[in-house]
């Protein structure tokens, strides 16, 4: 039996959690720090599965233990897996009618599409997710909701402000500026200012040794910057490739500044990049800090973190959602499990293990986040660092259901032009075309 409105009242029952606190995870008890409400307490309990499907580090692994331990009617299986396999499989789920994890991550690029087909998803509202709504950044909550935001399919697990990583190290035996403040002085509030600082680094590098690990990780970022409060599609979901060509015209001044190593964005080469120094830079929002600490464990106090050039902008985040195809039992539990993430010191014990930054303002003033420093990465002040990115975007980027597939297209392009398939000055008209023909096929 799928979970139904009419059916809410019967299951739902709020009460004080005795599991909820992982207090060693928090600095602060001020309340006003961590959301106020309580989290649902399970009246019935008869022993459940939840499989948990999701990609990369979201800091879980150390946190089922600890729930199941407080709920021994509850076993958790996580199912980490490729990225874009998981937003497929869930897709194909909804399409068929079941087959769907208990509970699933959706990134914020495919979160628009699937909140089309709400219908195939629990109605968050309808299990009381609405009291948490001013704990979270307006934007961030905006994108798991509909229009009028009478349904919200998924409750925000991070964002993704964006920064800048670099190899302090590699930086030093370039002999450009390499502290925090002196890079970002070098570099400024443009990105001609840091292509201007890439052309001195690749100066005294050595071969085989690139300022950035590829451009389509600057198209992305400035992207964000544009001020259209879109990507690939405006919010009538028509193609718009002309308003991205500022965007696309930065990364290929990158490329034709020779500053990119054209390695493919999660390739093993691009794992191994972080460790043997084949790119000393990229744009990095909060959760990259887990993921490069994962590829490169012996590289800890040769990284650092600087300002992204423009007004920062925001990669990733993701949400936490519920498939409408389980009996109310198991859907109430997978809730309560999702409840009980977002909570303040889950969120909080999340960010300082794998740099997950929370969606929800509201814990940014907790010393736990402000005051804490990443030592990996040369006890950068992170939790300043993009707790001020965060809540310095004004609005969502509006990802249309197909952007997924144009934006594979068009970093198709970029990565042609830098294997040499496709000259530079043909660059743009083969990105517009390449668009046009995934949107058609999409």
């Amino acid at each position: 039996m799928k979970w139904t409105r009419s059916r809410t009242a019967t299951v739902l029952a709020v009460g004080t959690a005795s599991a909820l606190l992982l207090s060693a995870c928090s600095s602060s008890d001020d309340p006003t720090n961590s959301p106020s409400a309580q989290p649902s307490e399970s009246v019935d309990k008869t022993p459940v599965t939840l499989t948990v499907n999701y990609w990369g580090n979201f800091g879980l692994e150390s946190l089922v233990g600890t729930y199941e331990a407080d709920h021994p009617w509850v076993t958790i299986k996580l199912n980490s897996g490729d990225f874009a396999a998981q937003h497929d499989a869930l897709q194909q789920a909804l399409i068929a009618g079941s087959g769907a994890p208990n509970v699933s991550a959706i990134d914020e690029g495919y979160i628009t599409g699937f909140v089309a087909q709400a219908d195939g998803f629990v109605n968050l509202l309808d299990l009381g997710a609405g009291k948490y709504q001013d704990q979270y950044l307006p934007w961030k909550w905006a994108q798991a909701s509909n229009a009028d935001e009478s349904v919200t399919i998924g409750l925000g697990t991070d964002v993704g402000g964006l920064a800048l990583c670099y190899r302090k190290d590699l930086f030093e035996a370039a002999g450009i500026p390499s502290a925090r403040d002196d890079v970002n002085s070098a570099i400024g509030d443009t990105w001609d200012g840091f292509i201007k600082l890439g052309q001195e680094y690749q100066k005294t590098s050595g071969k085989g040794k690139f300022w950035v690990d590829n451009a389509t990780n600057i198209l992305n970022p400035v992207q964000t910057q544009l001020g259209t409060g879109f990507a690939y599609y405006n919010k009538n979901n028509e193609l718009d490739m002309d308003s991205n060509k500022p965007a696309f015209d930065v990364a290929m001044n990158v490329i034709n500044a020779g500053l990119s190593a054209g390695i493919t964005l999660w390739s093993d080469d691009w794992n191994t990049g972080f460790a043997n120094g084949s790119f000393a830079v990229l744009a990095c929002p909060a959760w990259m800090m887990g993921y490069i600490q994962g590829q490169a464990p012996d590289t800890a106090g040769n990284w650092d973190i600087a300002d992204i050039p423009g007004p920062g902008g925001n990669w990733g985040g993701s949400f936490w959602v519920i498939p409408n195809q389980y009996d109310e039992h198991t859907t109430q539990e997978s809730y309560n499990l999702i409840e009980w993430l977002i909570q303040g010191p889950q969120q909080i014990h999340i960010f300082q293990e794998v740099g997950n930054l929370p969606s929800q303002s509201s814990l940014y003033t907790d010393p736990a986040i402000v005051d804490f420093q990443n030592e990996f990465f040369n006890n950068a002040p992170v939790g300043q660092i993009f707790t001020k990115t965060a809540e310095d975007i004004p609005s969502a980027i509006y990802y249309a259901p197909k952007n997924a597939a144009v934006s594979t297209a068009v970093q198709g392009v970029l990565n042609d032009v830098q294997a040499g398939n496709i000259a530079p000055a043909d660059a743009w008209d083969a990105a517009v075309k390449a668009a046009q023909d995934a949107d058609a096929a999409a």
